[in-house]
């Protein structure tokens, strides 16, 4: 199973390359599949890549959720 996790991109690197924010660090994604989106954007990252922009109430959701089933799983 193949998990995308949102992140917030916090800087635009160029057309195609931006850093994200990861809780306590930052990773350089490719943005090729999303042009759209600019900095304070949240965007689904898989595999190095932002898949889809997400708009902040849901990407807000869904790391709640995440953060939950990390917490149940004692991970």
């Amino acid at each position: 199973m193949c998990l995308g996790v949102p992140m917030k991109i916090i800087q635009k690197k160029d057309d195609n390359t931006a850093i994200v924010d990861m809780g306590s660090s930052k990773l350089e994604i490719c943005t090729v599949f999303t042009p759209e989106a600019k900095e304070g954007d949240y965007v689904i990252v898989h595999a190095g890549f932002s898949i889809s922009v997400l708009d902040t109430q849901e990407s807000q959701e869904i790391l709640n959720i995440l953060q939950n089933i990390s917490k149940n799983t004692g991970k």
